[in-house]
């Protein structure tokens, strides 16, 4: 398999307003900036948009490693927090916080699911491309 891809998406503006987010084959929707830089906190922000990447890729990065290990499972929450603040280069994201939330039958094992939980952090496309340090908590429930 080619693991050379591209993904493209545009986003439209005018000098004021929401800002229109398109990527070919997909659904379109409208962003804007948050509360904390002025704007309306009722759509989606940049800002919003990469820490739902890192949790999102995190969730799927984990369902690829536990299919490959043949690892049964019930259910996975992460949630992500990014801390954005003043660098020497400019403001940017300093840190990321994943809570990875596993939720087990009880027959499963747990040590096994830790190791995979942190086998998807290295395997996270996403959060491998960004330069702050991510950080990962993990959590195991049984259901």
């Amino acid at each position: 398999m080619d693991f050379h891809h591209f993904y493209t998406a545009t986003a439209s503006a005018t000098d004021a307003g929401s800002v229109d987010l398109a990527v070919a084959g997909l659904e379109s929707f409208k962003s804007n900036a948050p509360k904390e830089f002025g704007g309306p906190g009722d759509l989606w922000s940049p800002e919003d948009l990469l820490v739902a990447a890192i949790a999102d890729c995190y969730a799927m990065s984990f369902r690829a490693v536990a299919k490959m290990a043949e690892f049964q499972w019930q259910d996975i929450t992460c949630e992500t927090t990014g801390e954005l603040d003043r660098a020497d280069t400019g403001v940017q994201f300093v840190a990321f916080k994943v809570t990875a939330r596993l939720t087990l039958d009880a027959a499963a094992d747990a040590s096994q699911a830790e190791k995979l939980l942190q086998r998807a952090k290295r395997a996270c496309f996403i959060s491998n491309s960004v330069k702050a340090p991510i950080e990962l908590l993990t959590e195991i429930v049984r259901c």
